[in-house]
């Protein structure tokens, strides 16, 4: 891959965009974003990622020079590109958070949405800007912007298009910690190292349930969630960490992944 690196240490993976001047997604950008999301997901010594973007920014956005010249028919092949990657981010059965440096706009907010948390720098800026080309945004901000912040609060960004500062964005729960720049990667990672060594198939479920809970009527998460919770019963981590508590108390089971 040219603009997307999958680099793996300790239990962890970083997905590391580098695509100079500000980490444009074009549509190889997105190509690339799907196969290190399929890498991360198969390999069994991944545990958790960290999405990040590099100290300078996370990313400004999708290439709009790439898509400028592009009619209704030519759109309506390629936005399947556009979603796809921000979606396949958001797949990864694992856990995952977003170190957002500088500018996350855009395509880029939007991918930074697909994590399960995210990190920001102090002085990190947050957006969907879209309205101001006379578009909405494309890779799930519609959706996945107001899950998380509530309808009000999403309309308010996507209708004006207005940049959010870190602290306004800690605020409104569009992120979840800040900290100073140059801290922004190490705490991610801090964050994402805490599961190297977890329930893996636990963490998984968790997540799942989590997700496809939301997409449903409560009825139907909690049926989601009972057959997850009875599914464990089958893994090797659930008797090891259940005769653990019995024999030594909580939080000193060894998990194996299995």
């Amino acid at each position: 891959m040219e603009f997307v690196r999958l680099e793996v240490a300790d239990g962890v993976a970083t997905i590391r965009l580098d695509r100079p001047k500000m980490n444009a997604i074009s549509f190889q950008v997105q190509r690339e974003l799907r196969e290190a999301a399929a890498e991360a997901s198969e390999r069994d010594d991944v545990r958790a990622v960290v999405l990040w973007g590099g100290e300078r920014v996370f990313a400004a956005g999708n290439d709009v020079k790439e898509m400028a010249d592009l009619g209704y028919a030519e759109m309506v092949q390629a936005s399947a590109s556009v979603s796809s990657a921000t979606t396949a981010i958001a797949r990864i059965p694992k856990p995952v958070v977003a170190a957002v440096n500088g500018y996350a706009l855009g395509g880029g907010c939007e991918l930074a949405l697909a994590a399960d948390v995210r990190f920001a720098a102090e002085d990190a800026t947050l957006g969907q800007p879209e309205m101001l080309l006379g578009i909405i945004p494309g890779a799930g901000g519609t959706q996945r912007l107001s899950r998380l912040v509530g309808p009000s609060k999403a309309k308010d960004l996507i209708f004006t298009g207005r940049f959010v500062k870190a602290d306004e964005a800690l605020a409104i729960g569009l992120v979840d910690k800040v900290v100073p720049a140059a801290e922004v990667y190490d705490a991610a990672l801090a964050w994402a190292r805490q599961f190297a060594e977890g329930p893996a198939f636990a963490l998984r479920a968790a997540k799942e349930t989590i997700d496809r809970g939301l997409e449903a009527d409560l009825e139907t998460g909690l049926e989601i969630e009972r057959q997850q919770f009875a599914a464990l019963f089958a893994t090797e981590d659930r008797a090891l960490g259940m005769s653990s508590f019995v024999e030594s108390g909580p939080g000193k089971a060894r998990f194996v992944g299995r």
